[in-house]
């Protein structure tokens, strides 16, 4: 089982990324953790990313995600806004991976970008991810101010009798 916890920067992906490996006893790949240290320079600087730049990243993800399958599963937290960037990631899985969306108004993501100390990803490129941002139909959507351990129930719930539980 592969599960991609996605959203724009401040939404929680990575807090509520963990959370969902640890109750399903998965390994857990943060794409953040991914990028190259040019990238983050590149993003530190409060420029966005082009799709070029972002290449590389995609298919190291894609490649440790068809790894966490083969091993039984994995959980990544990863914005992957537009859809081609999602089927990238989907690529050579042998299933469709369950998609976790993590939505919120701009309002209350900036706020918590605002708050946040300990990342490269500024607030100043908010805007951009949200005007890249693709909303898929197919994933589960989860509003951001709902608690971590919240959103991660209810997903384990959706999950439950599926081969990761």
């Amino acid at each position: 089982m592969v599960v991609i916890v996605m959203g724009v920067s401040g939404s929680g992906k990575s807090t509520v990324g963990r959370l969902l490996a640890a109750r399903l006893r998965l390994p857990f790949i943060d794409a953040d953790d991914v990028h190259s240290s040019e990238n983050i320079a590149q993003m530190q600087a409060g420029l966005p990313l082009t799709d070029d730049q972002r290449a590389p990243w995609l298919r190291a993800l894609a490649e440790r995600l068809r790894a966490g399958e083969a091993q039984g599963g994995v959980v990544l937290a990863c914005s992957a806004l537009k859809e081609r960037y999602r089927g990238q990631l989907r690529a050579g899985l042998q299933r469709e991976p369950e998609w976790i969306f993590l939505d919120g108004t701009e309002a209350v993501l900036r706020e918590r970008l605002a708050k946040r100390s300990d990342h490269f990803m500024p607030e100043a490129l908010l805007d951009s991810q949200l005007a890249a941002l693709e909303r898929p139909s197919y994933a589960q959507y989860f509003d951001v101010t709902e608690a971590p351990v919240a959103i991660v129930s209810a997903v384990a719930e959706r999950l439950k009798g599926r081969e990761a539980l």
